[in-house]
């Protein structure tokens, strides 16, 4: 990874992106010193501005940013780290610097809950118990959900329907474990089929 601190004083701006959601959490900047220090602890490090020296996200407040990721841009002078965040990111009280999650920020945080009950195989977690029992059991609860979705669908109780929903969405996330498939895999089909 060849970056450029030559540029803008010694400092690049580095974007800070939610891995599972990939939501855009926070913008920092970074010295070579602080980058390598990232790099070899897998904890996000900047350069603080305005402290004038190197500052670990979440040093006080005990919410740190574990890097998955890092990629350079194609000048060689901005930086995109995709990271977890332990809790919020921004010292407003926002989940994010740009706003506080979305329904589909939750979606990818529920399928990573998903797939942690069924690889972790916690015991007494309905999840994992559903999953153990194999995919046509899976696949049958998904169609259970979708008829009692449909039926509530021709009546008139909103909160009926949404709670129907809700449980259809949630074992379809299981299904796509049991598959070996996840969210983003479907998202892009739709990305595509919308071009």
């Amino acid at each position: 990874m060849n970056r450029n601190f030559n540029k803008s004083e010694g400092l690049v701006p580095v974007i800070i992106q939610d891995d599972r959601t990939l939501q855009v959490l926070m913008l920092g900047y970074m010295n070579e010193e602080a980058f390598k220090k990232t790099k070899n602890e897998g904890i996000v490090t900047f350069f603080s501005r305005s402290k004038n020296r190197l500052w670990t996200k979440g040093e006080e407040s005990g919410n740190f940013l574990t890097v998955k990721s890092m990629e350079i841009d194609c000048d060689n002078d901005t930086i995109l780290i995709k990271a977890v965040p332990k809790n919020i990111v921004c010292h407003t009280g926002s989940f994010s610097c740009f706003g506080n999650k979305d329904s589909k920020g939750f979606l990818y945080e529920l399928e990573e809950k998903i797939s942690h009950r069924i690889d972790e195989k916690v015991e007494g977690s309905y999840t994992y118990s559903l999953f153990q029992r194999g995919i046509n059991k899976v696949a049958q609860k998904v169609g259970e959900e979708a008829v009692e979705l449909v039926i509530e669908a021709k009546d008139n109780n909103d909160d009926l329907f949404k709670n129907e929903a809700a449980d259809l969405l949630y074992h379809y996330l299981i299904l796509l474990k049991a598959k070996n498939m996840k969210l983003e895999d479907i998202e892009e089909i739709l990305i595509n089929r919308n071009k």
